[in-house]
């Protein structure tokens, strides 16, 4: 369990809800664990399947209190939800700031900052833990170029603008990925990125555990009552959750590239756990995907200082910490989106 501010997350799968007076209660196996006010909170998550009690379901609609239910792994299973009211001013903010580009460019221009300064840590974090292994001016280069990508972003009064620097940033990045793979040259190689479908071993394993995180930001987005489908970076597409792309650009480098590079150096995979289609494309084995998600629960229960909240938390409420100050922001708590630096 934990509380960031005013936002309850229950992290125990076993955990059941109730209401006590005006207290909510958490209980583990018929044991009362917590007892806390609810008029001290403004969202309730729960990552589990044991459920919450009518009384608190209610008490929660009555206060204007969100209670929220995932899996155990992230997904969004359901909000539950009273009289219609709360989160309607949010999204028709959010709506309004989409469809107005000058506003909207802040915004999507906050996540690439938090994106390109990500991407410059994981480089930087090869040169200072595996000098004697990697092309260091070669990297260094790199780092320099997204440095100045950085700046460049400041300039932007377009979305498209935008676009175009996140694309030549990427390609800075990723020209010198395969510098960052020390171990199984032969099965593990970069060249360029491939998505659908993914041409290589690398690849195929970048799209799956993007995939994962994309889902898992568009249920944080769900929690704090905003519309994942409508972005301010990537344009909005049927079936799109436009807004979980946005979000989760200054994820990326930080939750999936370095826990590739990991398991790929450390050889918790090999070539056998990858198949090559007729079409050309790369998948994994089952047996693959496994290994590959019990590593990416183990990262998230992995505790960090939050830059911004300056609070420890679990790797894997990030996402839920930024979606909610992004609400924080639209509502106008905030001066702007701080996004999330890792350090």
């Amino acid at each position: 369990m934990k509380k960031l501010l005013n936002v309850l997350y229950v992290t125990s799968p076993d955990s059941f809800l109730s209401l006590d007076g005006e207290n909510i209660v958490i209980k583990k196996e018929d044991n009362t664990a917590v007892r806390l006010p609810l008029h001290n909170l403004e969202n309730i998550v729960s990552f589990g399947y044991t459920g919450a009690s009518p009384a608190l379901m209610n008490a929660c609609t009555e206060r204007d209190i969100g209670l929220c239910f995932l899996t155990p792994h992230g997904h969004f299973q359901a909000r539950v939800s009273g009289k219609i009211r709360g989160n309607v001013l949010l999204r028709k903010k959010q709506y309004q700031i989409s469809d107005a580009e000058e506003y909207s460019v802040l915004i999507g221009g906050s996540f690439l900052l938090g994106k390109i300064a990500n991407c410059r840590k994981v480089l930087q974090r090869a040169i200072r833990d595996h000098a004697y292994s990697v092309d260091v001016q070669k990297i260094s280069e790199a780092s320099e170029g997204l440095k100045g990508s950085m700046k460049e972003i400041e300039k932007c009064r377009s979305n498209a603008a935008l676009m175009g620097i996140e694309g030549s940033a990427a390609k800075i990045y990723f020209q010198v990925f395969d510098e960052l793979i020390l171990q199984q040259k032969e099965d593990f190689y970069f060249r360029e990125r491939s998505r659908r479908p993914p041409l290589d071993n690398v690849n195929a394993l970048l799209s799956f555990l993007y995939t994962l995180l994309t889902n898992e930001v568009a249920s944080a987005l769900e929690t704090v009552g905003l519309d994942p489908y409508v972005g301010f970076l990537h344009q909005d597409r049927p079936g799109r959750v436009s807004l979980a792309l946005d979000l989760m650009e200054e994820l990326r480098p930080v939750f999936v590239d370095r826990l590739v590079l990991s398991m790929i150096n450390r050889s918790q995979l090999n070539g056998k756990d990858f198949l090559k289609k007729e079409s050309g494309g790369v998948i994994m084995t089952d047996e693959a995907k496994k290994r590959v998600l019990s590593a990416w629960q183990d990262r998230k229960k992995e505790m960090l200082i939050h830059p911004y909240l300056n609070e420890q938390i679990m790797f894997g409420l990030i996402p839920h910490v930024q979606a909610l100050l992004l609400a924080r922001y639209l509502r106008g708590d905030l001066d702007a989106y701080p996004p999330f630096f890792w350090s």
